[in-house]
């Protein structure tokens, strides 16, 4: 008997005679929410994870990304949607991006690197990025991220600045991405 097959007949043994349980499934439920509701849920999440949140009206995203902006020098991806007066900005203070989805219940931007989204290394490298998400990207929960996606794209799962914390619990930033995430969500 092989280790593999030993351990299975044990676990077998443990079991046997146990009653069958059922497993509730409820996160697979297709949940309809208020769109303005997921916007404050997401924008709340995103704010907990340290990011700078701003919530503006679909108007106002030209003004507001150059306010986030400033004198930074941008990487600008292929694709990269400037119509209405977006910076034309070239190098490499930071990336400005749009992405594919957002969950509101966890907080997390998702790219696949589709046309206005940059390379992995343009997303990561930089120690700022901008993220422009729109409230018809903004889904309730995972599954329903999941199902937007495509599984053969290559994707990144964002959820605030990079962080990580030493064996003393002391936070530091930006070690695997940016050190500051901002978020323009347009409603």
């Amino acid at each position: 008997m092989s280790a593999r097959e030993e351990i299975l007949a044990r676990i077998g043994r443990a079991v046997a005679g146990a009653p069958d349980v059922e497993i509730p499934r409820g996160y697979r439920v297709r949940r309809e929410v208020d769109a303005a509701e997921l916007v404050r849920l997401f924008a709340e999440r995103v704010d907990d994870y340290r990011a700078i949140v701003h919530v503006v009206a679909v108007a106002d995203v030209p003004a507001t990304v150059d306010a986030c902006l400033g004198e930074r020098r941008m990487i600008v991806p292929d694709g990269f949607d400037r119509e209405g007066g977006w910076p034309d900005l070239r190098t490499a203070d930071g990336v400005i991006t749009g992405c594919a989805v957002a969950v509101a219940e966890t907080g997390t931007i998702v790219l696949d690197h589709g046309p206005g989204q940059g390379t992995r290394a343009q997303t990561l490298v930089p120690d700022y990025h901008l993220c422009l998400v729109r409230a018809d990207q903004i889904v309730p929960g995972v599954p329903e991220a999941i199902a937007r996606l495509d599984p053969s794209r290559p994707l990144t799962w964002i959820s605030g600045p990079s962080a990580t914390s030493d064996i003393e619990l002391n936070r530091v930033e930006g070690v695997h991405g940016p050190r500051t995430l901002e978020v323009v969500i347009s409603t």
